[in-house]
């Protein structure tokens, strides 16, 4: 198939910083198909897949991946040749560029994981982080949106994405130096069901199911659910209903005219009063404090 043909709509949005450059796309397509693509830039990408499932080969790391949203690696290539089959009709995935100097400026001093790539881009050998792609936890994700809803402009917007891009790369580090257990999550198929729930709590977030109807929804049982849930995200099931709330409650408060109470049951609170309150415990300080002064710490 020639490159793109496949293609139907394509959202991107992008931040250029001096030792940076962020992206974020979501590519809708007409049917499965492949897409080729290359360049001659030499870059590491912390690479972020969102939603969608899709399989690709890259040429310069002389692999191939089978990959479905939620996952994160760190890619280093002097050049870039891949090769992207989608499988869903959408993926959208998010991904940091960092000059090759700055990258091993910061990862110098990181953990074992990062120094060992540093060590290859320093030494210009095409590498990748791990082999083996790991699932975005809520604090991944968490920073992403922050990334791509944020509100500061000029300077202090540079600032502000250059922390959080570190940030992200941090998290990455970290998650990449645990090892991996998997004491619930036995089999790929247990796995994409609880990135299935995940998902279904994001589409449903302001009247969630419960946790015996998300049980039936992904047909996976209620221990395998809550505990599969907390290993592959790093929080609860009803930890991550409540900070997508709360990230949503700020996101409309400091981005629209809302008003509080809407934005109460907008984001599935049963009372202004109670959301309040949460929003309060949550950034420590009222909605309307937080609307006057423009943002929360």
């Amino acid at each position: 198939m020639n490159p793109s043909t496949n293609i139907k709509n394509r959202i991107s949005n992008s931040w250029e910083l001096e030792e940076m450059a962020i992206s974020h796309n979501i590519i809708d397509y007409s049917g499965v198909g492949v897409n080729r693509s290359s360049n001659d830039t030499e870059f590491v990408r912390l690479h972020f897949g969102l939603q969608g499932s899709y399989e690709f080969n890259f040429s310069q790391l002389n692999a191939s991946f089978d990959l479905s949203g939620h996952h994160n690696n760190i890619m280093y290539s002097n050049g870039l040749e891949i090769e992207v089959k989608n499988k869903t009709k959408r993926i959208e995935t998010f991904g940091i560029n960092f000059t090759t100097n700055s990258f091993v400026e910061i990862a110098k001093n990181g953990n074992e994981p990062l120094k060992r790539l540093a060590d290859n881009v320093m030494n210009k050998k095409n590498a990748i982080l791990s082999s083996d792609w790991r699932t975005n936890n809520f604090k991944i994700q968490q920073v992403i949106g922050e990334i791509i809803n944020c509100q500061y402009t000029n300077q202090l917007r540079d600032l502000f994405l250059l922390s959080k891009s570190i940030e992200l790369l941090v998290l990455q580090a970290d998650l990449y130096a645990q090892k991996m257990t998997n004491q619930y999550i036995k089999t790929a198929a247990d796995k994409r069901k609880l990135i299935d729930a995940k998902e279904l709590l994001n589409t449903r977030m302001d009247h969630p199911p419960t946790i015996n109807e998300l049980s039936k929804l992904v047909m996976l049982n209620e221990y395998k659910l809550k505990k599969g849930f907390k290993e592959l995200f790093g929080t609860t099931i009803f930890g991550y209903i409540h900070k997508c709330r709360m990230g949503l409650a700020k996101k409309l408060l400091l981005g629209t005219s809302k008003s509080a109470k809407e934005i109460a049951y907008e984001t599935g609170f049963g009372s202004p009063q109670h959301f309040s309150k949460a929003f309060k415990k949550e950034f420590g300080v009222a909605p309307s404090h937080a609307r006057r002064k423009g943002g929360v710490e």
